[in-house]
């Protein structure tokens, strides 16, 4: 069983850090207020301006210093610059700075409450103004003297030290996104390969509706096909282990393609043989499930004589696959244990698949009585007899399925014959039309080749012939 571990976050990369304060206008608050009240020495207006903003700002350091940033204390915040710049009627260079931190808050707040809290901003900071027009008419001299450098030099440092953390979070950030597109990465790999292990019908559903698993079945009707390769464990015995890897390799490789194309769900591989049934956990209906179980078989037989025509040249003469298929109830699903799972099918009818299977004959596909009756309409079928079968206490009827390019009316697409010396095997199905030529003309030039080879051969006798002597 495969194991990841979950991503482990870096600390430096959340919002918030504990100690940390998120909020460092408040301390330019208290030193601008702080500066106010001794730049005008004390007077009401300025202290009334003190006791309002740094009973708040002192409250909002207190209770925010180990919680994270909210909408409602950057309100708060934002609502105390805007005070302090109504109150001191637009100094230019104390309004300028605390301007930049209402934005540089605005910036770092959630992209949904920005608009909110600049509005919240521009009406503060007009009502407030008509307040200070109103307790002062005199108009207010903040542009000179330190007050209003000591507080562009705060804000400055306030606003630098805000864009190093954000600069800090986002470099966390980076490296976090890049460890975890990793780990996907690695976890879309492992899963690629863990599909090789189980049905294609089995892990999309899983895949992409994210569908529980546990252990469950059903009963359903079902087509379902046992094969394997008849002599191939006599033959086992006399091949080296590459040999019969390749040899089983390349027989499996074709018939699970095959079991693709006609959207099988392919069960298991035993040995040499393969488990593949349809009707779950997708159906087209029952009899088409039938008809698709036995197309099925009728492609993998054919593909063994494209693929026993290479073992020929191989040396390996006599593979042939055989075939048994039933329909009926079965029950399918998830069998196992909380720890392993298995889809598969059990049932009665899973084991006489596998009965007609064994006691067919050489490239035989032999049929239970209720798959005749599904697909007897669409496929020439013949009858072999009444078999008990072991494991059945009645006999089975079985009917052989024929290769459909056998029926007279009809154009065979293959054509597979053998004789000693001789081996011929065309299949018009795989063939492209621009290969039709050269076809044409190798089969000339063996033409001509056995034409050659019995003129020869007729005529050897009559020059061995022996003449009589004249000269006696």
């Amino acid at each position: 069983m495969v194991v990841l571990e979950p991503l482990k976050p870096d600390p430096s990369s959340k919002s918030h850090t504990v100690g940390s304060f998120d909020y460092p206008e408040v301390l330019v608050l208290l030193l601008t207020v702080t500066l106010i009240v001794l730049h005008s020495k004390f007077t009401p207006e300025s202290m009334a301006l003190f006791v309002a903003v740094s009973i708040p700002s002192l409250m909002i350091l207190i209770y925010n210093y180990r919680r994270q940033t909210s909408f409602w204390t950057s309100n708060i915040v934002v609502i105390l610059l805007s005070t302090v710049i109504g109150s001191m009627q637009f100094c230019v260079v104390l309004s300028l700075s605390l301007s930049l931190l209402i934005g540089v808050r605005i910036l770092t707040s959630e992209p949904d409450s920005r608009l909110r809290l600049l509005i919240i901003s521009m009406v503060s900071i007009w009502i407030f103004y008509y307040v200070s027009i109103t307790l002062n008419d005199n108009k207010l001299d903040c542009n000179t003297g330190w007050l209003p450098s000591s507080v562009l030099l705060a804000s400055i440092a306030v606003i630098l030290q805000q864009f190093w953390h954000m600069h800090h979070q986002y470099l966390s950030y980076n490296t976090t996104a890049k460890q975890a597109t990793g780990q996907a990465k690695t976890m879309l790999s492992i899963i690629n390969k863990l599909t090789l292990f189980i049905p294609l019908q089995v892990w999309q559903p899983i895949v992409k509706e994210n569908k529980p698993v546990s252990i469950d079945n059903k009963r359903a009707k079902l087509s379902i096909m046992f094969s394997d390769i008849a002599g191939f464990t006599e033959l086992s015995d006399s091949l080296s282990a590459d040999n019969l890897a390749e040899i089983l390799n390349t027989y499996m490789q074709c018939m699970t393609a095959i079991a693709h194309k006609h959207e099988a769900v392919l069960d298991k591989f035993i040995g040499d043989g393969m488990v593949c049934f349809f009707g779950e956990p997708s159906s087209r209906g029952t009899r088409q499930d039938a008809l698709d179980c036995v197309a099925m078989a009728i492609d993998m037989r054919r593909e063994m004589r494209s693929l026993r025509q290479k073992w020929r040249l191989m040396g390996f003469e006599g593979l042939y696959v055989r075939i048994g298929i039933t329909t009926g109830y079965c029950h399918v699903g998830n069998f196992g244990s909380d720890n392993r799972l298995s889809y598969t099918v059990i049932g009665r009818e899973a084991n006489l698949a596998a009965r007609l299977e064994v006691m067919a004959g050489k490239g035989e596909i032999l049929i239970s009585r209720p798959t005749h009756d599904y697909v007897c309409h669409d496929y020439e079928c013949e009858y072999v007899g009444a078999f008990q079968l072991k494991g059945f206490n009645k006999e089975i009827e079985t009917w052989q399925v024929l290769d459909p390019s056998a029926n007279e009316d009809q154009l065979s697409k293959w054509v597979d014959h053998t004789l000693p010396g001789f081996n011929l095997h065309l299949n018009f199905k795989d063939m492209q039309d621009e290969d039709y030529q050269e076809i044409r003309s190798r089969l000339n030039f063996a033409l001509e080749r056995i034409e050659r080879e019995s003129n020869a051969a007729t005529t050897e006798p009559a020059e061995q012939q022996v003449v009589p002597d004249t000269n006696k």
